[in-house]
């Protein structure tokens, strides 16, 4: 599945990079999208709404990729999220792709703490 792979990777480049979320949606989002955040309804507007604030219109926050997986349908980008007034975060938002669109989302955030109790880095 190397179309999930390349269409995921400009997704990904739009969406966390570009901070462009409805250009990153109306691309690559399904329109029967499922949402397993329970702060947003599903469907892609819903996710636009809920999340350009915080990318389009929050020039100030910061979404680093640090790696991205594919496998057959399922795609997965662990990014490290930062701004203003905030401990950065780990995110790992993990996608299903059906017919060649992102048809499902999952994530889990985790803030980073000041100190750690080994000196392994979460990046």
């Amino acid at each position: 599945m190397t179309a999930n792979r390349a269409a995921f990777e400009r997704f990904v480049e739009l969406f966390y990079t570009q901070k462009r979320v409805r250009e990153a949606f109306n691309y690559l989002v399904a329109e029967q999208y499922i949402q397993h955040n329970p702060t947003i309804e599903d469907g892609p507007e819903p996710a636009i709404a809920a999340l350009t604030p915080k990318f389009d219109d929050a020039p100030e926050n910061r979404f680093d990729v640090q790696r991205i997986l594919v496998d057959g349908d399922l795609a997965m980008v662990h990014v490290r999220a930062s701004g203003p007034g905030r401990p950065d975060a780990a995110v790992v938002d993990l996608y299903r792709f059906e017919d060649g669109r992102i048809a499902e989302h999952w994530d889990v955030l985790q803030p980073v703490p000041d100190r750690a109790v080994h000196d392994h880095p979460m990046f």
